[in-house]
């Protein structure tokens, strides 16, 4: 099946000069779950290429703070905006907020980071699981108790599985498919609130 890459949302984006479509799914995650609020300190895993960073950078405004951090090299459309800061590395390298020049954990951590997709769903579906599971296990690491969590999924049964063993670690724990994700993409988010902090996971 194939799509149209240049949709609604697309030259939505373009228009609004924000750097990919992935900015409005993070906008009504956070209209309805009211996830990021004003001087937040915020932990973006896998930025790239930053539309997420963008949103973040504007809704915590100069008290707050958001920290990006991906594989890929530093997106330097990005370099200019004052509030966030920037780091090319994988997060399952970092052990301690220091090494994001942080003295504290995050008030939301948040990730649209996805796999690299061979087209096979099941594999895919594999991959995605195995991102997020390491996620869970660091975000004691960088998660302060009563904090908010939003990542995505590649919706399968061992996915849900898994999820259903996490949402006791937080007080609310919902899932959502945003309006602006393609019809054709089995991905969901999963977005998790209060953050009842250090408990094995």
């Amino acid at each position: 099946m194939t799509f149209k890459v240049k949709d609604y949302y697309y030259k939505k984006a373009k228009k609004e000069n924000f750097l990919a479509r992935s900015i409005y799914k993070l906008e009504e995650i956070d209209n309805k779950y009211k996830v990021i609020k004003k001087g937040n300190n915020v932990l973006d895993l896998g930025y790239f290429p930053g539309s997420w960073m963008q949103y973040t950078s504007k809704k915590i405004g100069p008290d707050g703070f958001a920290v990006g951090i991906d594989i890929k090299p530093v997106n330097k459309k990005l370099l200019g905006v004052k509030n966030i800061k920037l780091f090319e590395k994988s997060i399952f390298d970092v052990t301690t907020v220091e090494e994001l020049d942080f003295d504290d954990r995050f008030d939301v951590v948040i990730s649209d980071m996805a796999p690299n997709t061979t087209g096979v769903r099941s594999v895919d579906q594999l991959r995605s699981l195995n991102l997020i599971e390491q996620v869970f296990h660091h975000l004691p690491v960088f998660l302060k108790p009563g904090g908010n969590f939003v990542i995505k999924v590649f919706d399968g049964h061992e996915a849900q599985v898994f999820l259903k063993s996490q949402k006791n670690i937080f007080k609310e724990f919902h899932f959502l498919k945003p309006k602006s994700t393609r019809s054709v993409s089995k991905e969901f988010f999963v977005i998790g609130k209060g953050y009842k902090g250090d408990q094995k996971v």
